[in-house]
């Protein structure tokens, strides 16, 4: 039996907002399967700001996305037939799965995945974002009872995880995020106190909050609010960059923090991070995870959009803000 995959390539380098027009969605037979290989049919796609990244023609943790190439992305598919030992028919699994609703692979790179929760749910605080938020605040935030912690982005997909595991820990957290439905669903989630940055001044917000400075900032955000919390920082802070979503689809280089020399005078610590390099600890993140969720320590959302066509609306919906929590695409 022949199967057809729709799959998204890209066409041209996109400026600012994706358009479909720098994609073309194909629809092409798949080769029947030779020994060794899987056919998998994607059910669920991770959304994230970094594919945004993975789309511009410059160096970073991974190749840029080339041209005619498919749209790389995270997610889970079900193995539909199979001629690899290693995967029966009807498991899930996840990995690169890119933009495309059948594909076949040799699955390097692919692991199999026990459906404990629901989909969304794995792809969402027991993925990589949630890994991310884990191994971000625990590892190189370091947080002690007591501690104020920031985040920006606070109700996005890692945000709110390090808010809630910063809570966890016994510190007094500050959220930013935008808009009221955001900023509710965090108060909901037992955040001390929530700054709304479209209706109100994060910086003198923050000061009438973080009366006593900050120790760690986690930073998903980039942009001009790092200036600000290097002004309040405390001795020997923790300045976690995670992200720089504010700067991912400006054409202009972006303005850096004019005060770096207070992390001296604080004997601060600035540090970046990929969660690729705390993969073969994954475990231990979902070990905790897993039973903060199920003890009810972690609230979640997913934004999830549907259909394999709506691929380019649903990534910019990172960045118009429409999204609160994971964003994911069913397909």
């Amino acid at each position: 039996m022949t199967i057809n995959t729709k799959k998204w390539l890209l066409k041209k380098r996109p400026e600012g907002l994706v358009k479909n027009t720098d994609f073309q969605l194909v629809d092409e037979a798949l080769p029947e399967l030779k020994e060794g290989e899987i056919l998998i049919q994607n059910e669920y796609l991770s959304v994230d700001p970094t594919q945004r990244m993975w789309l511009n023609d410059a160096p970073g943790y991974l190749p840029p996305i080339q041209i005619d190439e498919v749209i790389r992305s995270g997610g889970m598919g079900r193995v539909i037939e199979s001629k690899n030992e290693n995967f029966q028919v009807g498991v899930l699994v996840n990995g690169f799965v890119n933009w495309q609703t059948h594909f076949v692979t040799d699955g390097k790179g692919f692991s199999v995945i026990p459906e404990m929760l629901p989909i969304p749910t794995m792809l969402n605080v027991l993925g990589l974002t949630g890994i991310t938020a884990y191994f971000g605040l625990l590892d190189i935030g370091n947080p002690k009872e007591g501690d104020t912690v920031l985040v920006s982005g606070a109700s996005g997909a890692t945000g709110s995880v390090v808010a809630q595991i910063a809570k966890i820990k016994g510190c007094n957290v500050i959220g930013i995020a935008g808009g009221e439905e955001k900023c509710s669903w965090l108060a909901d989630c037992g955040i001390d106190h929530v700054i709304d940055y479209k209706n109100s001044n994060p910086r003198s917000e923050l000061q009438k909050i973080a009366t006593s400075g900050i120790d760690i900032y986690f930073d998903n955000i980039g942009g001009p609010l790092l200036e600000t919390v290097l002004n309040m920082i405390n001795l020997n802070a923790r300045i976690v960059i995670c992200g720089a979503i504010s700067n991912y689809i400006s054409e202009d280089m972006p303005v850096g923090p004019r005060n770096l020399t207070n992390l001296i005078i604080q004997r601060a610590r600035m540090e970046g991070f990929l969660v690729l390099d705390y993969l073969n600890r994954k475990d231990e993140a979902i070990q905790d995870l897993s039973k903060w969720l199920m003890e009810g320590k972690i609230k979640h959302q997913e934004d999830i959009q549907e259909g394999i066509e709506n691929c380019p609306e649903t990534l910019n919906r990172l960045f118009t803000g429409k999204n609160i929590g994971k964003q994911i695409l069913k397909i």
